[in-house]
C-alpha cells in the first residue's frame, strides 16, 4: 500500500494545534484594503479556527 500524499493547498493554508484542531487564516485580507474599513481588516486578523464539521475533511487532506 502506498504512502497517502499530503495535499499541498491544505498543507500552506493550515495547521494543527497541539490539541487537535486546526488553525486557519482569513480570507478577504490580501488586496483591495483600501475599500474595507479599519474595524472590518481589524477583525480579520488573527488565527480562527476552521469549523468543527470542516475538521474531518481537513485533517484527511493534511493526512492526519
Amino acid at each position: 500500500m502506498p504512502k497517502m500524499k499530503t495535499k499541498s493547498s491544505a498543507k500552506k493554508r493550515f495547521r494543527l494545534t497541539s490539541s487537535g484542531k486546526v488553525k486557519r487564516s482569513s480570507a478577504y485580507r490580501s488586496h483591495i484594503l483600501t475599500s474595507k474599513t479599519t474595524k472590518r481588516k481589524r477583525k480579520l486578523r488573527g488565527p480562527h479556527l476552521v469549523s468543527k464539521q470542516d475538521t474531518p475533511a481537513v485533517k484527511v487532506m493534511l493526512g492526519v
